[in-house]
């Protein structure tokens, strides 16, 4: 992991302007705001690391191959599981759209 590096484009000051910033969050457990108590079986260290593999997973295929992953992501839904248990987790999601300056 020393060698994992996600690359990032950061564009010379001035050449773009952020309009319409917007923070929210986003409770880890999608069924936490439902008063329907069928769902309450649902798994969400699951539903938590199904999203997150969704994302990362191929940056860690491209770099360390496909022979981990399934390990990986294993011992994440144990990290994600314990961290559940401990507290009420949300995700702070920040969106904004940018205009380039002419």
């Amino acid at each position: 992991m020393d060698s994992f590096n996600i690359h990032q484009y950061t564009p010379p000051r001035g050449y773009f302007s952020i309009d319409c910033p917007e923070v929210f969050e986003v409770n880890w457990n999608i069924y936490d705001n439902e008063f329907n108590p069928s769902n309450s079986f649902r798994d969400d260290r699951y539903n938590v690391t199904k999203c997150m593999r969704a994302v990362v997973e191929p940056l860690l295929i491209s770099h360390f191959g496909d022979a981990i992953i399934d390990e990986v992501f294993c011992r994440y839904k144990e990290i994600i599981s314990d961290h559940i248990s401990k507290e009420n987790t949300q995700f702070i999601n920040v969106t904004s759209s940018t205009i380039k300056r002419g």
